[in-house]
């Protein structure tokens, strides 16, 4: 196909990546760690390990999983913590010793843990004590057979009684007790591998590198297989696109998203090893007062997110006080940004707020906005070495500004879901093309829009509408917080606009609502029920759960 994007690009950005350059992830991060081996790497809490100390960490946690659990080259490792500082340790171990990591949400029910370890058939967890009473309850029905247990000052060297403060401080739950007989702490795993030696392991682009399950929000949750290549490529072309933005001196990276997740994965913990950067992990990001204070204490230079974490630090205390001088790129992701919120950033922070979007099964970058450009309501241009086309429901491409399917193909792009076959051929046409269930279209200049997902379009009498419209112009009324706009069943017309609403005005009326709205859009797009609620169900990354509330409608 043409890619008639390319003549969009910004100077410097190449059309495509050399994904030979690393054989694969294990040598891009060891090589990003030799280089870089005297910078500071993460720090949680104001204690910062240096890349030099993450080589020597990490290699003792894989020769730890190597001998002391006895895994082999593809065995599966779950690892469940939010941001601390032994998630990258962990990780990076699991790859460097050739093994698969299988990222864990924390906050997983019981049911959810026991599908993920099943399904994953992972023998190995590392697991935050907070949760282990979680995985006591399910243990003896998965294939687990090694725990770390850690916690989430065990690396700090805080002193007796500073991490009970810290919990308090944060409103972060107490450990419950559990009991998970033959755990082994963090520590003590590191000290056992600093006995042995790690063993070198030949790793190519087709090996499996993460299980990265998807969210679950079209049902249960799939296991999509990103190789080595995948995600070599994905950190190239994120490298490729956005290093256009900064000089060639390491800076500060601020990472509020948990790691577990695939956009802060590869867009923070795994792209600023290659470039030295010092990642600063927010452990608690839902505590955005602390949140914003520890903003104050740097001079960050980029900052990932979603539409709802933005929203929330712009309405906390403080933040327009930040110092936001070394600001460089604001990336958000995982959610459609609305362009009220990103207004408003830039005009309290005076840089730009760049949409991006991709999806798990994708690395997770497909496309991306050019640096510094003025919010557009795009998702941005596919990046190098990435197709995007616009198809039918029969995989037919669709023309310029043809509403349709997006698809991207590209190195990228998933080997496919684990065990699950069927699943795979789903979304794919052919070996390479993955249908990615979003409806968009692509204009003359390259930028793709995103309608909405397939799933959550709402037919009213024939009509379509897209939830990502409603909610746009719902939430530049000033007395709405935020808003979600879902399916309801309607006698006459099939179905309606139901809308969801967090007030930021306590005297908000669903009246003021539906004019506001009837100001915007057609009339069968207004909103024929509103109901109130004190905040909506969300991922642990911030995405609105629109299946949740569609549950939550009258019957």
């Amino acid at each position: 196909m043409e890619k008639h994007w390319l003549k969009s690009y910004p100077p410097g950005v190449r059309a495509e990546i050399n994904i030979n350059e690393y054989p694969s992830l294990k040598e891009l991060i060891e090589r990003g760690m030799a280089v870089h081996s005297v910078r500071d790497a993460y720090v949680q809490m104001g204690k910062a390990i240096t890349y030099g100390d993450l080589d020597v960490l990490s290699a003792r946690f894989g020769a730890f999983l190597q001998t002391s659990c006895g895994l082999k080259k593809g065995d599966r490792v779950a690892v469940m913590m939010p941001n601390t500082l032994q998630y990258p340790i962990a990780i990076l171990g699991a790859l460097r010793a050739g093994l698969v990591v299988v990222n864990t949400n924390p906050l997983y029910t019981t049911r959810e843990l026991e599908h993920q370890l099943t399904d994953s058939g992972a023998t190995t967890i590392v697991i935050l004590e907070n949760f282990a009473h979680v995985l006591q309850e399910v243990i003896a029905h998965t294939p687990v057979k090694h725990i770390v247990i850690t916690s989430v000052g065990e690396l700090l060297g805080f002193p007796k009684g500073a991490i009970v403060d810290f919990v308090v401080r944060h409103k972060r739950k107490q450990v419950k007790p559990y009991s998970l007989p033959g755990a082994k702490r963090f520590k003590d795993a590191l000290k056992e591998g600093a006995k042995i030696r790690l063993a070198p392991v030949k790793i190519g682009h087709e090996d499996i590198a993460f299980l990265q399950y998807t969210g679950g929000t079209t049902g249960v949750a799939k296991g999509a297989m990103l190789t080595h290549g995948n995600m070599v490529a994905n950190v190239l072309q994120a490298m490729e696109w956005i290093s256009q933005a900064f000089s060639r001196d390491p800076a500060v990276v601020i990472t509020a998203l948990p790691l577990y997740h695939i956009f802060a994965l590869t867009a923070n913990c795994l792209l600023f090893v290659v470039l030295g950067w010092s990642n600063i992990l927010i452990t608690n990001p839902r505590d955005f007062p602390a949140f914003v204070a520890e903003l104050k204490k740097h001079k960050f230079a980029f900052i990932s997110g979603v539409n709802t974490l933005f929203n929330a630090l712009l309405n906390t205390p403080g933040f327009d006080t930040v110092d936001f001088s070394e600001l460089k790129v604001t990336l958000g992701g995982g959610m459609a940004v609305q362009e009220s919120v990103a207004k408003k950033w830039k005009l309290v922070t005076g840089k730009v707020l760049t949409q991006a979007w991709g999806l798990t099964e994708t690395s997770p970058a497909a496309c991306i906005n050019i640096m510094g450009e003025d919010f557009n309501g795009s998702i941005g241009l596919p990046i190098s070495s990435t197709e995007i086309s616009i198809r039918d429901d029969d995989g037919n491409e669709l023309g310029i500004n043809q509403v349709g399917e997006i698809c991207v193909r590209g190195p990228q792009v998933m080997a496919g879901y684990w065990n699950r076959p069927d699943e795979t051929a789903k979304v794919m046409i052919g070996k390479d093309v993955l249908r990615t269930g979003d409806i968009g279209r692509i204009d003359e200049r390259g930028l793709v829009y995103i309608e909405d997902r397939k799933k959550d379009m709402i037919l009213v009498s024939g009509f379509n509408v897209y939830p990502n419209e409603v909610e746009s112009v719902v939430v530049t009324h000033p007395g709405v917080l935020e808003a979600a706009a879902v399916a309801q069943p309607d006698e006459r017309s099939g179905e309606v606009v139901a809308l969801f609403v967090v007030k930021k005005d306590p005297n908000l009326t669903e009246q003021l609502i539906i004019d506001h709205c009837r100001k915007s859009l057609t009339g069968y797009k207004v909103p024929k029920h509103v109901y109130f609620k004190s905040e909506l169900p969300k991922t642990n990354v911030g995405k609105i759960l629109r299946r949740a509330l569609r549950d939550d409608l009258p019957k």
